[in-house]
Parts: C-alpha cells; sequence; structure tokens
C-alpha cells in the first residue's frame, strides 16, 4: 500500500530525480519520496504558523509585551511528534537499508556475482574486472608503465591472466549483481551511480565496497565524481551502461586481448631487461677475474 501511494504522489520526479535502474533502488526511492512529503508538510506547516503569529501577534493589537509566554502544551506535542517521526525514518528505513548495503555483499562463487575494482584518478576512472576466476591480479608500484599498465598488474602473474582494464567505460550484465570495490590513486574521489542508487567515497589507501543489482532494462549513463577533486573535476567524465550477457561477453573478449596484449608486452620488456642486465653482470665479473689473473 506504502508503495502504490508513493508511486501515486511521486514528489521525486518533480524533484528531477533520474529514473532508478537497480532491484534495491524503488525501495530507497520511496523512503526518499517520504521524506520529501515529510519535509514539504512541515514547511507549509511552520511557514503557516510563523504567518499566523505574525498576524496573531502584531504590535498594532498586543502594543504590551506578554512575559508569561505560551500557556498550552500544544507546540512540545508537535515537536516531540516531528522527532518521532524522523526516528521512524532512520530508524525504521534509513538504518535497515544501509546495512543491506554494508552486510549482505553478494560472493561470486556463490552469487555469480561480477566483481570490479574502481580506482579514480585525476581526472578519470580506471575499471579492473577479476574476471571469470573472481581473483584480481597481483599488483605492485614496480610494475605501473603510464598508458601501458596504469595499476602495475604483474605480467607474469597467473591470476591476472584473465584481467581486464578499461579506462572511464564501465560495462555491466542487466539483472547480474555487482560488486565495485572504490578507491583513488591521488585525492579523494566520489563514485556515484545515481541510476543504481549507489553512491561512495574513493579514497587513497583504503578500499570501500559497493554493491546492486541492475534491472533487466538495457541503457547507458554517466560515472558522477561526486568530490571537488581539483581543476579538471568537471570534466571527470566517465561512463557505465548495462548490456546482455552476450553483448558483456563479446566486449570483455575484445578488452581482454587488448589488456592481455599490453601485458604481455610488458613482460617480453622485462624479460629483456633482465637479461641485459644479466649479461652485463656477467660480463663484469669476467673482467674482474681476468684481471686478477
Amino acid at each position: 500500500m506504502l508503495a502504490s501511494v508513493s508511486e501515486y504522489f511521486d514528489l521525486n520526479k518533480l524533484m528531477g530525480m533520474l529514473p532508478n535502474r537497480s532491484v534495491h533502488g524503488k525501495e530507497i526511492d520511496y523512503m526518499l519520496n517520504f521524506c520529501h512529503w515529510f519535509m514539504l508538510i512541515l514547511f507549509v506547516g511552520w511557514t503557516s504558523y510563523f504567518i499566523f503569529c505574525m498576524f496573531r501577534f502584531r504590535a498594532s493589537r498586543n502594543p504590551k509585551a506578554d512575559h508569561k509566554g505560551m500557556r498550552s502544551h500544544f507546540s512540545t506535542h508537535l515537536e516531540a511528534s516531528v522527532v518521532i517521526i524522523e526516528a521512524v525514518i532512520l530508524l525504521g528505513f534509513g538504518i535497515p537499508l544501509w546495512g543491506k548495503r554494508v552486510n549482505e555483499i553478494p560472493d561470486q562463487q556463490k552469487n555469480d556475482a561480477l566483481k570490479i575494482r574502481a580506482i579514480g584518478f585525476q581526472f578519470g576512472w580506471q575499471i579492473h574486472y577479476a574476471g571469470p576466476d573472481g581473483v584480481f591480479g597481483r599488483q605492485h608500484v614496480r610494475f605501473i608503465v603510464p598508458g601501458l599498465n596504469p595499476l602495475g598488474l604483474d605480467p607474469n602473474d597467473p591470476n591476472g591472466k584473465d584481467d581486464v582494464v578499461s579506462l572511464s567505460d564501465m560495462h555491466l550484465v542487466a539483472g547480474r549483481p555487482t560488486v565495485v570495490r572504490v578507491s583513488s590513486l591521488d585525492v579523494i574521489h566520489g563514485f556515484a551511480l545515481h541510476q543504481m542508487r549507489v553512491q561512495t567515497d574513493a579514497i587513497p589507501g583504503a578500499e570501500a565496497p559497493m554493491w546492486f543489482r541492475p534491472t533487466p532494462d538495457i541503457g547507458e549513463w554517466q560515472i558522477i565524481c561526486a568530490q571537488l577533486c581539483g581543476d579538471g573535476h568537471s570534466g571527470m567524465a566517465a561512463s557505465y551502461r548495462t548490456e546482455t550477457q552476450k553483448d558483456f561477453d563479446e566486449w570483455y573478449a575484445g578488452q581482454r586481448e587488448i589488456t592481455q596484449n599490453k601485458l604481455k608486452s610488458q613482460a617480453e620488456a622485462m624479460k629483456k631487461a633482465e637479461e641485459a642486465e644479466a649479461a652485463a653482470e656477467a660480463k663484469e665479473a669476467h673482467g674482474e677475474k681476468k684481471a686478477e689473473h
């Protein structure tokens, strides 16, 4: 009944909220709509009371101040009612919804969840997919090569052979649970997917998980940086889309080939550098031995 009333008298649409595209988003929209109506009633009520007081206690009618004040307990009861309603909204709606988002995180093996890492930087997002095995490849700062391997994936780690890295372009499977672990390479960013009704801060040195399940709808939207992160904040454009499993698999296969080719070329370059270094060391050792004789 609450849902039907909320849909019929929907203030969210009048306030310009973007359409919901997540399974859990309806609960959030119902709560927001209820809060909007509650705040509207409070606004109208307190404004009407303010105007009434201005008229009722105008100077021409009350030239002398009454120092005894309010004799009725109506205002006390009204304020207590407002506090109780706000507590119901927080304890009955807000905290349970928040609990689902932080406690009931699906697992890839049990729930077929798509595992993604979103790493913010000035000014874009590196999107890292764990692949079918659900395990992210090992990373280290010594493997970072701008433009080639920005996240420092170990080219020789077998867990990273099915990983994919995409620049500011996130693909999701419609109807499939998705877990995104959000972090940052430099300053604090905000990772906001408004259509999915989820948002969290991207903090350097920390990783915050967020999860959602897209509806079966197909579409493409923007990833919004919800924190002022520098001069280029307004141009921190990124996109995400929901698509069928078939389309996602096709995209993933092509992106995986690109990512793995980059890692392969880096591994070959590292191997050549190690061989050259070993040859130089052997030559130097041979020269020292020859000098001793």
